[in-house]
């Protein structure tokens, strides 16, 4: 039997031990946002620190940063010549409100039928205790790796990674690696092994439209002085022309084209216009009509307005013209987009088009850039091989529509790509009451990344 059969067997043979442990980990009420539970932080880095050890990792610390802590671990027996992949995670979770439409304690972990319910198991406590187990099942049966492998397992994710970026700037020759393996990103389908291979940035602005120094009557002053929110109406809808292009100037300069490789791969993906009608409640979709509803989410930038507020939004009716009018807009970017360019033309477009009758402030609230992996990268095609072995088929390669701080800070700081990938679903509840993780899928997962490392 090979060194890779022994240690898929040792993942067969502890399948209930690692379901105990995850159990124990989903305990920890690792709430980042709330203050309370900064003592339940510092447990559950502790508790991550502890199955470092336990399986043989060296230079286990937890170090500190402007608010929670980040394990940071190693094994480097692998020498110089062989690839180093970083292992990212977060041991943080999400609120658990509203309790009362939880079914069942949210952080005590319980096994209804195939799934585990409990906050975190899904996102991501039981992506980070799946990669733990399958270096585990390599260490207890070899002794060694065949990578150097490092672990970065942040407790911020989901208030946004606020202090990451200072700590991976602080430790970029520490944290050094040739690839970053990121089991956040989930599958498609529980028969559907998915790698995402492209995450979209982001460049998030506030814009305030001002006219007359108070509200008026709009019986009075209507007709002769310019509507602050009829001027960002019409603002803001010219941002698109008919056919959903963005009209900023120069805003498709820098979009990278998409290769017939990857159109094909887009083609493949089992997601289809139907299913996003019956997913979103929409009557007919809407967007760019020679790019695929996939490639309009993951490879074509967007624009979208995320909010809108001006004058009177009570109950009955007020006469009022508005002194101001605000909307919330955010621009989704692709390689080679940045968002310092984006504010440059959202500024060009608003001085061509904004009214000599108002005044307009813009804010810029937050920036992302964008990531892209090639699927032909031997860590891609490694991680590929390793799903296509326990599933049976090909995975799926999809990009995303959202972000992800750590990958675009590891890609710019440590020169990292990410494998992106992960066995959580997409009906699993993450964010929501009774989270959950499909068991079948997660041990499969196990056996997937204890392939993966051997594919090295």
């Amino acid at each position: 039997m090979s060194n890779s059969q022994k240690a898929l067997e040792y993942v067969r043979s502890n399948r209930e031990r690692y379901l105990n442990e995850l159990k124990e980990f989903a305990a920890i009420p690792s709430i980042s946002t709330l203050s309370e539970n900064k003592g339940d932080m510092q447990r559950a880095a502790e508790w991550v620190a502890a199955q470092l050890r336990s399986i043989g990792m060296d230079k286990v610390q937890i170090m500190p940063t402007a608010l929670h802590p980040v394990v940071y671990g190693e094994w480097m027996g692998a020498g110089k010549s062989a690839p180093t992949v970083m292992i990212y995670g977060h041991y943080d979770v999400q609120p658990v409100d509203p309790i009362e439409l939880w079914e069942s304690d949210p952080f005590k972990a319980e096994v209804r039928g195939e799934y585990l319910f409990a906050r975190g198991t899904s996102d991501m406590k039981g992506q980070v205790v799946a990669s733990i187990k399958a270096v585990e099942a390599i260490m207890k049966n070899d002794g060694k790796l065949p990578v150097n492998i490092k672990w970065l397992v942040e407790g911020e994710e989901e208030i946004g990674s606020e202090h990451l970026g200072d700590f991976i700037k602080t430790n970029k020759k520490l944290l050094a690696a040739d690839y970053c393996l990121n089991p956040d990103a989930g599958m498609i389908g529980s028969d559907k092994p998915t790698i995402t291979t492209g995450l979209r940035g982001l460049a998030y602005f506030e814009l305030r439209v001002f006219g007359p120094n108070k509200d008026l009557h709009s019986g009075l002053f209507g007709g002769t002085i310019h509507n602050p929110a009829q001027a960002l109406i019409e603002l803001v809808a010219g941002m698109h022309d008919k056919n959903g292009k963005i009209t900023l100037p120069g805003f498709y300069d820098k979009v990278r084209k998409v290769s017939k490789k990857e159109h094909e791969d887009f083609k493949r993906l089992p997601v289809k216009d139907k299913d996003l009608i019956k997913m979103t409640g929409v009557p007919a979709l809407w967007g760019e009509p020679q790019f695929l509803p996939a490639e309009r989410t993951g490879a074509r930038p967007t624009l979208e307005i995320n909010g809108l507020l001006s004058g009177f939004t009570g109950q009955g009716s007020k006469t009022v013209l508005p002194a101001w009018a605000m909307a919330k807009i955010s621009c989704r970017l692709v390689p080679d987009q940045t968002p310092e360019e984006t504010e440059k033309q959202m500024r060009a477009y608003l001085k061509k088009n904004a009214p000599k009758t108002i005044k307009w402030e813009l804010t810029n609230l937050h920036n992302a850039g964008a990531a892209l992996t090639e699927t032909d990268s031997a860590g891609v095609q490694a991680l590929a091989k390793a799903l296509e072995t326990v599933w049976g088929k090909r995975p799926y390669f999809k990009r995303e529509g959202g972000s992800i701080g750590s990958v675009v800070l590891l890609q710019k700081y440590v020169g990292a790509d990410s494998l992106l990938t992960g066995f959580g679903l997409p009906d699993d509840n993450a964010h929501s009451p009774n989270e959950h993780l499909h068991l079948p899928t997660w041990y499969k997962g196990i056996e997937a990344f204890t392939h993966f490392f051997y594919n090295f």
